[in-house]
């Protein structure tokens, strides 16, 4: 691991020095002078920091939409927007084991660096149903990812989400202190829009007894805290691998006691292996989004309103 990372380090040296003054202006990746220049990771990120910045941002994301975030490893290409960016946004807790190396190897000095789990009430991952057993049987997970102690899918969560979007405020603030205002504004309208959708929905939760969901990977920890929800998963915490014959077995019969007539499977997470334990239980496979990708052309806020749905109706 230590050798892949030196090596990552040293050709985004290299290769920077070859393609980052290529960026041309008709793609997303192109700079805007009359704009704050915000690179960030992956999706999610991209939806906060525009519902912040509004029209005084420019955001280019990094992980194409369609690729696992936990699996990407970037080429020089693309990141090559980082070298002028003014602000970079990233989850950190192991999402992005890129990020420290191709900050260092941009070598740009006036970037501001905005960590979005900063902060944040974190899910140890040993509190998470089963994950302690999951982890025993991916042991080179703990390689990857250097901070494989805290659930890293905190935007996944509406409170998670708020806690990433004040600190996205917060690194907005700093690169443009002069429309502090301004952010702070969208920054409040946001917030309480996320606010919004989860006192409606505890509402209607906590009129259900046993609320407990299957899903494909164990990446809803977040939005399960937040209502209250018991989560069992076809795969880890970092989707690797494949549950053993015991485990599903073990799944089956949750689902079976736990009355489970929904497994929710997400686009890039194993959904033959979910289909397989929805088979075994009678259970249809339902889709939840992660919101990696801009998956089903819907804003953050409604494909997190569409798997609230989806859940509640699953009871």
């Amino acid at each position: 691991m230590i050798k892949k990372t030196i090596a990552l380090y040293l050709c985004l040296t290299i290769a920077f020095s070859l393609v980052a003054c290529t960026v041309q202006g008709n793609n997303e990746g192109a700079k805007s002078e009359s704009k704050v220049n915000v690179a960030v990771s992956f999706n999610a990120l991209k939806e906060f920091a525009e519902a912040v910045g509004g029209d005084k941002v420019h955001v280019s994301t990094i992980v194409p939409d369609g690729v696992e975030a936990h699996d990407f490893e970037p080429k020089a290409q693309d990141l090559a927007y980082l070298s002028t960016a003014d602000v970079f946004v990233y989850n950190g807790l192991g999402m992005e084991s890129w990020a420290e190396n191709a900050i260092d190897a941009v070598k740009n000095d006036n970037l501001i660096v905005v960590v979005a789990s900063d902060g944040a009430d974190l899910i140890n991952i040993a509190t998470i149903d089963d994950e302690v057993e999951f982890e025993s049987n991916y042991e080179n997970e703990n390689e990857k990812h250097s901070n494989i102690g805290y659930d890293p899918h905190l935007w996944l969560g509406l409170k998670g989400a708020e806690a990433e979007v004040v600190n996205i405020k917060n690194g907005l603030v700093e690169a443009d202190p002069e429309n502090k205002e301004y952010y702070e504004a969208n920054c409040t309208e946001f917030v309480s829009e996320l606010n919004n959708l989860l006192e409606e929905y505890r509402d209607k939760f906590s009129l259900i007894n046993d609320r407990s969901i299957v899903t494909g990977h164990a990446a809803f920890g977040y939005l399960c805290r937040d209502f209250g929800i018991t989560q069992r998963s076809v795969m880890n915490i970092y989707a690797s691998g494949e549950p053993s014959a015991q485990q599903l077995i073990k799944l089956v019969e949750y689902c079976k006691e736990n009355n489970v007539t929904t497994i929710f499977a997400e686009e890039m997470a194993s959904p033959a292996v979910s289909q397989t334990l929805a088979n075994e239980v009678g259970a249809q496979v339902q889709t939840i989004f992660t919101m990696e990708s801009r998956e089903n052309g819907g804003t953050y806020l409604e494909r997190m309103e569409e798997n609230l749905l989806r859940i509640y109706e699953s009871f």
